[in-house]
């Protein structure tokens, strides 16, 4: 097994680094979870920002495709992830908490002297991906449909519609 990156926010984000890397969707233990099937890779791309809004800031980048399951009809469920992410660090979560919240502005998280790259990742993943995830349109849904239509029971309806006056 691989040694995972783990990164000093503040000292990362303060002297620009950048990372790179990807590992198999497997490999994410609470984003495996909510998926139909663990295959694929997640590729990222890491980059510190000394200054973003007066704030230390890491620019996340993560892409690749994770198989979820369409909620109506449980079939396979293709969701590819483009997501472009800036995190703006604090050295407190007092911190954090004293700056109002902006719906559209960037995250803030509470910046670690050991911050595992692949949590970073794994949230990120987990915050993107709806949580009822359905195919815009499903085969399974159209099949019920023309089912209905061959019931054995359409041709008493008939029958009951006949008898009524």
């Amino acid at each position: 097994m691989s040694r995972q990156p783990v990164i000093d926010g503040l000292e990362f984000a303060r002297t620009g680094s950048t990372l790179h890397g990807s590992w198999p969707v497997a490999g994410f233990s609470r984003l495996r979870d909510v998926l139909r099937t663990d295959e694929g890779t997640l590729q990222y791309d890491l980059l510190g920002v000394a200054q973003e809004r007066g704030y230390p800031a890491l620019h996340l980048r993560v892409g690749g495709v994770v198989q979820l399951a369409c909620q109506r009809c449980l079939g396979a469920l293709e969701f590819p992830l483009h997501i472009d992410v800036s995190l703006v660090l604090a050295a407190t979560q007092a911190e954090v908490d004293a700056e109002p919240l902006e719906a559209e502005g960037p995250e803030r998280i509470v910046a670690g002297r050991e911050m595992p790259v692949r949590d970073l990742v794994e949230d990120e993943v987990l915050l993107a991906i709806p949580l009822a995830p359905r195919h815009e349109r499903c085969a399974g849904r159209e099949a019920g449909a023309a089912s209905e239509e061959s019931s054995p029971f359409a041709g008493l309806r008939g029958l009951v519609d006949g008898t009524r006056h």
